[in-house]
């Protein structure tokens, strides 16, 4: 019952879209009706205001992590079942792409998968970062950083953890930001894909 609670808390913590509840802060319109329409923080960008995106970048960042390090503490303290802590991964991550409380319309969750990663594995979660920044500062295209960030990230916690549940955590969420992917993906191959820091 306790890991469930765990669980649906963590579901709770991704629901928070702190890319509509900064832009609300800043009176800026709703992310989701312009730009991508992906509330998000390079879509917050195009509204032309860098500290609301940054805002919400950390925001997303942080509730993936304090999910995973609240499941974490919660399974030691209790001496939960061991799928606690992945399914709690996995379930920030969802509550991010679905959230409860915005009419299930999330974002594409890189910026929580990131926050996930440096829960479980910190020193893989700065190379992802490294990786990221790399290519989108080089190539200024946001999607094409994190799809070669996800595909990283399995195989990263697999040479850390071996072929352990947050490896295969990994791979539920990496597969999970290649579907919410999947326009920009056809934007990519069409070389149409929007560049980081353009005005809507």
């Amino acid at each position: 019952m306790i890991a469930a609670l765990v669980v649906l808390a963590a579901y709770l913590i991704g629901s928070l879209s702190f890319a509509v509840i900064v832009s609300r802060g800043f009176g800026l319109p709703d992310p989701h009706d312009y730009g991508s329409g992906n509330p998000g923080a390079t879509n917050v960008l195009r509204s032309g205001n860098k500290q609301a995106a940054l805002l919400t970048l950390v925001g997303d960042l942080v509730k993936g992590y304090v999910a995973v390090a609240l499941a974490l503490w919660a399974t030691a303290q209790w001496a939960l079942p061991a799928w606690t802590v992945p399914a709690s991964a996995i379930a920030v991550f969802v509550g991010h792409l679905y959230p409860v409380f915005f009419h299930f319309r999330g974002g594409k969750g890189v910026s929580t998968a990131a926050g996930i990663v440096f829960a479980l594995q910190w020193p893989l979660g700065l190379v992802l970062l490294i990786v990221w920044l790399t290519l989108a500062l080089g190539f200024k295209i946001s999607s094409l950083a994190a799809l070669t960030a996800a595909v990283l990230m399995p195989l990263g916690m697999y040479y850390r953890t071996g072929a352990s549940m947050a490896t295969y955590a990994c791979v539920v969420i990496a597969l999970l930001i290649f579907w919410r992917h999947r326009k920009n993906i056809a934007a990519l191959v069409r070389g149409e894909e929007r560049v980081i820091g353009k005005k809507s």
